[in-house]
């Protein structure tokens, strides 16, 4: 037997070791930068620490979800790495919640408001690379893909919430944030609603078109009337996009419930 081979890690434990350098490595440079956005914008040390305990919770979600499977490489993977600097973009944007940017109207604060809104952007732009990454690297999974949907969710949540805290929407903004979390809720009463659906384009493009339309809210240049439109109008077609999928849930429902029916038909 090779020495070498008998003291190698088993895949699962290397691909631990891979996932904790590269959680603790973005740790570290979360730490870094939020730093220097709390100095640069004044924010004061408890921005940092706001974005660190997002961070933190994330990770945790993170480790948990790997120890759960789907992930069944050795490798973390760059992809899952562009999605962990995703999930450090993000957790320095919910940081932002309660601090005065942006509580006051973004026209307010030109300077501080165009660099979240370029900030925003290229948390939002990088979405496009992990998915692509991880198909040419032969590292797709579950996990991965999992790790992409939750991330985005929780951007659209955080986004909501300040379009909400710099007045230029309602609270009803929070509806597009929330959607995700209460379909996945109710599927804990109708477990239906978790089976499975296939891959859509309109899906992603929806989710793309939202995500959009909120950072477009938080402009210095929108005015209130203007972002409350877009808002809406966002929400309106997240909702629509939930409503098709839970349409085909019933539809497949029915199908496993009735298959003579649907023989017939």
């Amino acid at each position: 037997m090779n020495p070498a081979a008998a003291t190698a890690p088993a895949p699962d434990q290397a691909l631990r070791l891979d996932a904790a350098r590269a959680l603790a490595g973005a740790a570290l440079a979360l730490l870094a930068v939020a730093a220097t956005v709390g100095w640069w914008a004044g924010l004061g040390a408890d921005y940092t620490l706001k974005a660190l305990l997002v961070y933190a919770l994330g990770a945790a979600l993170v480790w948990r979800g790997l120890a759960l499977g789907g992930h069944p490489h050795a490798r973390f993977g760059a992809a899952n790495r562009v999605t962990l600097g995703r999930l450090g973009g993000m957790a320095l944007v919910a940081a932002l919640l309660g601090e005065a940017v942006p509580a006051a109207p973004p026209a307010a604060q030109p300077v501080g408001g165009w660099a979240l809104i370029v900030f925003a952007t290229a948390v939002a732009v990088l979405d496009a690379a992990d998915g692509a990454l991880a198909r040419r690297q032969g590292l797709a999974s579950r996990f991965g893909a999992r790790f992409d949907m939750e991330t985005d969710a929780a951007f659209m949540l955080v986004l909501c919430a300040l379009v909400w805290q710099a007045g230029q929407a309602g609270a009803w903004v929070l509806g597009s944030g929330l959607m995700r979390y209460a379909f996945v809720a109710a599927a804990a009463f109708l477990p239906w609603l978790a089976g499975p659906l296939p891959p859509s384009v309109r899906r992603q493009a929806v989710c793309v078109v939202q995500i959009t339309a909120l950072i477009v809210c938080l402009g210095p240049i929108v005015p209130a009337p203007l972002a409350s439109a877009i808002a809406a109008l966002g929400l309106l077609l997240l909702a629509t996009s939930f409503a098709i999928d839970i349409r085909y849930l019933q539809r497949h429902l029915a199908r496993q419930r009735h298959p003579q029916r649907e023989n017939r038909a």
